[in-house]
Formats: structure tokens, sequence, C-alpha cells
């Protein structure tokens, strides 16, 4: 019954916006059509967050490497030479006697030296760990942002199909009004109707004329909401030609279980993680820390005079180092109780997100059960007052009605019309926010 309903309004969508197109072109340009998959694809593609966190997350692949751990060795070249000129005065112990002004030297010497990292208390393999949870952690932030972005354009976008629905009814409502008033027109005009009836009949054409012309303008604004998400120019001419159609198969059991994989539950699992592995890396430099040392050194000194006037040293070598830390104030002690409390944090963070999204998805589903109930009901009246006016304008084209009723039975069709655009606007905006908690949209 919902589909044929929505279909119904589909159609008078549909003649509104060939109208609303035809004008369009004779002003010189031309609304584009746009459904709600196309409008998902544009502002996952221009959305500058997305980017923003697309970037990050090559930032953490990048970084995601041993070497940037420290697990790999590290080779240093250096080459250093210094030429000086001095003045010279030696006492040779042959009694031999220099004494020589600008005397010409040179120290020159080069080396290649490789160190290893042997052991450091674990932390390298910690380090390691931290840079992969740190990929795990932006690739979660950018599927909760794409996420985000999907709900938002689909709340904005239905929002106009919304707005356009309440369109459709007034347009309908309008027509009954147009007739009314031709009717109390032409009796007036035979005498059987006073001047106050087509005044008032008047009166309440011009009244929804203005309820028209308000609803348009609101159309037109949840467009710029719509073409903001979008991230495209507010001069963008679109129109939008759908149906709300609710999906009545979500079930709370799906939703409960999805809810562990919501990407903002999952980045703040990774985060108690990390901070995890902050406690084992800054433990970590309470232990010594070994290396061993290789390369190769060249050495050469040159002097025009003087007791050597050559020296030349080259050759490899081999070491092994130990820094042992002994005590720094107890800087590492804190440092480490610091990051304890930093991960106790990361868990009541958690807690929180949990508690919000377990909140959040017990009223969206209660918003979501009761306006489905309501909308089968709601159908119903809208069909009968449907079917009541059009009775009603029968009667009073054949005299058999007042005008009081005819008022009465438009107001009950606008009002259901209304009530039923409404509840149906709400389920599907409680089925997006169930579905964005379990992370199903867009799949």
């Amino acid at each position: 019954m919902i589909l044929k309903k929505m279909k119904k309004f589909s159609k008078y969508i549909t003649l509104n916006f060939s109208l609303i197109l035809l004008i369009s072109l004779n002003l010189g340009f031309a609304q584009q059509p746009i459904t709600l998959s196309e409008a998902i694809n544009i502002s996952l593609k221009n959305n500058l967050d997305i980017q923003i966190f697309k970037n990050n997350e090559r930032i953490t692949e990048i970084n995601n490497h041993i070497g940037v751990a420290g697990g790999l060795p590290t080779v240093l070249g250096t080459v250093n030479t210094n030429g000086q000129v001095t003045n010279l005065n030696q006492e040779l112990t042959n009694g031999t006697t220099i004494n020589r002004t600008g005397v010409i030297s040179n120290n020159s010497n080069a080396g290649l030296t490789a160190s290893m990292l042997l052991y450091n208390g674990g932390r390298v393999l910690a380090t390691k760990k931290r840079l992969e949870e740190l990929q795990r952690l932006s690739q979660e932030q950018l599927n909760s942002t794409v996420q985000n972005a999907i709900a938002d354009v689909m709340f904005k976008y239905y929002l106009v199909v919304q707005q356009q629905n309440f369109q459709t009814t007034l347009n309908q409502s309008i027509q009954v009004s147009k007739q009314r008033l031709a009717l109390i027109e032409a009796r007036r005009n035979v005498g059987l109707l006073g001047d106050s009836e087509y005044f008032q009949a008047q009166l309440d054409l011009n009244n929804q004329t203005q309820a028209l012309q308000a609803q348009n303008i609101m159309i037109e604004q949840s467009k710029d909401d719509l073409l903001r998400t979008m991230v495209l120019s507010p001069k963008t001419e679109i129109f939008v030609k759908d149906t709300i159609m609710v999906d009545v198969e979500v079930s709370w059991e799906k939703i409960e279980l999805n809810l562990k994989r919501n990407p903002d539950l999952l980045a703040a699992d990774i985060q108690i993680n990390i901070n995890k592995i902050v406690e084992r890396e800054t433990n970590a430099r309470r232990y010594p820390s070994v290396t061993v040392n290789t390369g190769f050194n060249y050495l050469i000194n040159q002097s025009s005079a003087g007791f050597t006037l050559l020296n030349q040293n080259y050759g490899p070598f081999l070491g092994v180092g130990i820094i042992m830390p002994i005590y720094n104030g107890t800087a590492n002690v804190r440092q480490v109780q610091v990051a304890k409390v930093n991960t106790q944090n990361a868990r009541l963070q958690r807690d929180i997100i949990d508690q919000n999204f377990q909140n959040t998805a017990a009223k969206a589903w209660e918003a979501y059960t009761s306006s489905i109930k309501l909308i089968e009901s709601e159908k119903q009246n809208y069909l009968l007052a449907q079917k009541l006016l059009n009775l009603i304008t029968q009667k009073f084209q054949l005299g058999n009605a007042t005008i009081v009723d005819i008022i009465i039975a438009q107001q009950s069709f606008e009002n259901s019309g209304y009530r039923l655009n409404n509840l149906s606007y709400n389920a599907k905006v409680a089925e997006i926010t169930l579905k964005q908690i379990g992370n199903l949209l867009g799949k």
C-alpha cells in the first residue's frame, strides 16, 4: 500500500517537474535531473573531508615500515678535509731545529659507518605495531567519514523529496479551490449566492497560492543544502524526481550485530591498542640499547715541514655499543604512568561512543517502527480523505453540500497528506540513521 501511495506522489511530482523543466528551457537554462545514487557519487568525489582523510591514510601507509620504526641498519658516509697555513717552530730530541713560516698542511679523512640495533627492550617491534595500528585507525576514520557523507546526502536528498510532496498536496488542494471558486462565481452570477461566499473562496485560493509560493522557496532552500553537501555551486540547476521508499526489512538484530562494526567504534578500539603499545614503547626506554657498528675509515695528514710529513691510516673497524639508562630523574617511570592513564581514558572514550550509539540506535528504532505502523493507518486515512473530497466536490456541484462541507473535506485531505508525508520522511530518516550506525550505508 505504501508503494502505491508513493507511486501516486511520484505521478504528481513528475507532472510538476515537467512543467518546471519546460519553464526552465524557455528561460534559456535547463535543470539537471539527479538521482540519489548520482548525488552520493558526486558527494563522495567532491567531499573535501574525504580527500583529507584519504591523504592521511596514505601518510600512515607510507610510515608503516620497519625502517621508520628503527629496525633497519643505518649507513653514514663522511668526508672531511682541512687545509691550513701555519708558522712552525720545532726542536727535536736529536738536536734538529725547524723554524719556518708559511707551512702548508692538510688533514683529510673519509669514512663509511653502518650501525645496526640489536636490542632496545622491544621498542622497535612495539613501534612497528603502533604504525600498523595507526594505518588501521586512519582507514576506519576514512570509513566513518564516508558513512557520514552518504548519510548527509541522503538526509538532504529526501528532504527535497518531502518538500516536493508537500507541494504536490498543495497543488491538488488548489485545484479543488479553483473548482469551488468557479462554482461559487457561477451561482453568484445567477443570484444563488452572495458576495461574501465569493470573496471568502477568493481569499482561500489566494492564501493557498501564497502557501505554494512559500513552499517553492523551501524547496529551493532544500536544494541549496543538497548542493552544498555535494560540493557544487549553489547556482547549479537540478531537480529531483523521486519518492520516499522506506526499507521495511530493517531488523534490530542485524543493526545490533553490525553496531560492533561501526567505524567510530572500531577506531576507538584501535586507539586503545595504540595507547597500550605506547605503554610498551615508553617502558622499553628503561632497558639498555645494544648496537653493532662497522665500517671503513681513511685518514691522511700531510705537512710541508715538521717532524711528520705524511701520516696515513685506513682500514675497517667493528664494534659493539651499549647504552644503559641509570637515572633520569624518574622521567621514564612517570611517562609510563601517564601512558597507562591515557589508555584508561581511551577505554572511557570507547564506552562513551558505545553508549551514544546504543541510545541513538534505540531511539531511531523506536521512531522507525512506530512510523512504519502509523504509515499503514495514515495511508488509509489519506485514501478516505481523497474519496471524501471527491464526493463532497461532486455533491457541491449538485448543490447537495455546503461551502463549509467542502472546506472541511479539503482541510482533512491536506492534513492527511502532510501527515503521511511526514511519517514517510521520519521513517526514512530513522532507517538511514540505523544503517549509518550499523555501517550499512552504501552496501
